[in-house]
């Protein structure tokens, strides 16, 4: 098969399959897949895994299988089979007709045990899970052998065959490889082929009592499937030699695993279980809270597929474990939506301005650009009214020298409307500011002054008659700690104001009825997405994707100095 002539820059992995090809080792195939458990949902790490495999397939001309490994019915259910289907074509991905499961294969994987069995390389064994754990020696001393390690090729078959039947009880007898219990591998020490699990599988139902180990079945569904290169993380390098001796004792077609370092990002946990833990103590609303790495949380919070390919892109495939910066994650997003998103005005803390000089009754239309990156989007138009609002931080009575927003007598310009002027301020008893008296100059309508004169500071705004209400939903990271793991519990480190809820922003009518899955950016406050799950009609709810800046750049700093 022909490779894409538009590569992206290479790495190891790619001159392996280089070379393979050269050398026809392989006839040219480029056979990869993605074969995550179905034991929860997808995080960014598995993004790069998908993207890795799927886009390897894509450069050679070649195929990418999407195989759930459903070998174990205690922490798998259907709705992570769904998830995960979503997540990797919201990627963008294509399996074509290569959808498959590990369950496809438990008849098979059964009767390339029994071959195994045969040639007297594995055997029944009824030590109990915990006496395999303490004979199975450590890196300095060899393992001990199982004292069923000797039983008869016949007691054996007779055996696993009543494992199947169901005759016996969980964890009574397992089967087991027989290869060496002093092997300086301790994956190579007899490991466990099958386990007995009285457990009703989410697609198999009751149909099995016995399931494979992962290492039994992994190469061999790569064997069944015609995988050429099987792809993992580092921490599958030591069980590659497990790997290739179940391959070769059963002497079939054998696929070469490859490793490379896994995703990982400081701020951030990707660990199933911790996340698990996340969503059942409640510190976030379920699998795709928008604080949460998971695929679906980065889609909920407005991160594009392009962000999610370009990035894992970017962080490259070595051999080598590293801890990329968050902010490179976030970066890539805003480039993305910097590009792409149309632009809107929204105001979340509303400060009421009275334009005193201006009409009572009078709706006036602005043209207002909605991307500037690309003006074939056009133009909208947006109600000027007499009553605005601004936001509350876009005012001081007493400002710093390098305020250039509005004070008692200065100028500033609403953007793609007019200049005004600070005239005078209203307060409550308390002290509170409760609005703004300004007048405008109208010969400077769409921002730009007739006599030549300029200001500095450019304001967003919302008609304080012409708008909508919604929801606003601020998130931040979830973790304060850069090493969520430092100091024990990652708990300890949750973020307490990683979610701030602004009840009643103010936005723009033409955000009455959003486009559900496009990101907006909010004039001079971020990126945000509608979330469809809380939206109701005339009342939306916005998630903030990312701010314009990186706000934790400077806390970084002052936690390492």
């Amino acid at each position: 098969m022909s490779a894409n002539k538009d590569r992206s820059p290479s790495h190891f992995i790619k001159r392996i399959i280089d070379t393979d090809n050269e050398s026809g080792k392989w006839n040219g195939r480029v056979h990869t897949r993605f074969p995550p458990e179905p034991n929860g949902y997808l995080h960014i790490g598995h993004a790069k895994s998908i993207c890795l495999n799927f886009g390897l397939a894509e450069e050679y001309g070649g195929k990418c299988n999407l195989r759930f490994d459903d070998t174990n019915p205690l922490k798998e259910e259907e709705e992570y089979v769904r998830s995960i289907i979503e997540d990797v074509q919201w990627l963008g991905f294509d399996w074509q007709d290569r959808l498959l499961f590990a369950s496809d294969y438990f008849q098979q994987l059964y009767d390339f045990a029994i071959d195994l069995v045969k040639k007297g390389d594995a055997f029944v064994c009824d030590l109990s899970s915990e006496a395999i754990r303490n004979q199975r020696g450590t890196l300095k001393d060899p393992g001990t052998e199982s004292p069923f390690r000797d039983r008869s090729i016949q007691d054996n078959m007779d055996l696993f065959e009543r494992m199947k039947a169901g005759e016996f009880s969980d964890g009574e007898r397992t089967l087991r490889a027989k290869i060496d219990m002093a092997h300086p591998n301790l994956n190579m020490r007899d490991p466990v082929m099958y386990r007995i699990l009285h457990a009703t599988h989410h697609r198999t139902k009751d149909e099995w009592c016995i399931y494979p180990m992962y290492d039994w079945a992994h190469g061999l569904e790569d064997s069944i499937e015609g995988i050429t290169h099987s792809i993992c993380t580092l921490e599958f390098e030591d069980h590659r030699p497990l790997y290739d001796w179940y391959l070769d004792a059963l002497d079939t077609y054998h696929p070469q695993q490859i490793e490379f370092a896994r995703l990982n990002l400081n701020f951030t946990v990707v660990s199933k279980r911790k996340l698990k833990r996340l969503v059942d103590e409640r510190v976030v609303d379920g699998w795709n809270d928008p604080r949460m790495p998971t695929i679906s949380g980065l889609r909920r919070r407005g991160y594009t597929p392009l962000s999610v390919r370009k990035f894992s892109e970017s962080v490259g495939v070595t051999k080598r474990d590293t801890v990329v910066d968050v902010a490179k994650l976030e970066n890539v997003l805003r480039n993305d939506l910097n590009k792409n998103a149309p632009r809107v005005m929204g105001v979340l803390d509303p400060l009421k301005v009275v334009i005193i000089n201006y009409p009572e009754d009078k709706v006036e239309y602005v043209d207002a650009v909605n991307n500037p990156e690309d003006r074939s989007e056009g133009t909208r138009k947006i109600a000027f009214t007499r009553e605005l609002f601004i936001e509350r931080a876009d005012y001081m009575d007493d400002p710093p020298k390098k305020f250039f927003r509005l004070a008692p007598g200065r100028e500033v310009r609403l953007k793609y409307a007019y200049f005004v002027t600070c005239y005078n301020v209203v307060k409550s008893e308390t002290g509170d500011i409760t609005e703004l008296h300004c007048t405008y100059d109208p010969k400077t309508k769409g921002g730009a002054a007739h006599d030549g004169r300029r200001v500095k500071g450019t304001l967003h705004w919302v008609s304080a008659t012409e708008n909508i209400s919604a929801k606003v939903n601020l998130y931040d990271r979830l973790f304060i700690n850069d090493n969520p793991e430092e100091g024990g519990d990652f708990m300890n480190n949750i973020n307490p104001n990683s979610l701030e809820i602004v009840e009643s922003a103010i936005l723009e009518r033409s955000l009455s009825e959003p486009v559900h899955g496009c990101t907006y950016q909010f004039e001079r406050l971020g990126y945000f997405i509608p979330d469809k799950d809380h939206s109701i009609p005339g009342r939306p709810v916005f998630n903030r994707a990312v701010s314009l800046r990186d706000s934790w750049a400077k806390q970084v700093k002052k936690v390492h100095k």
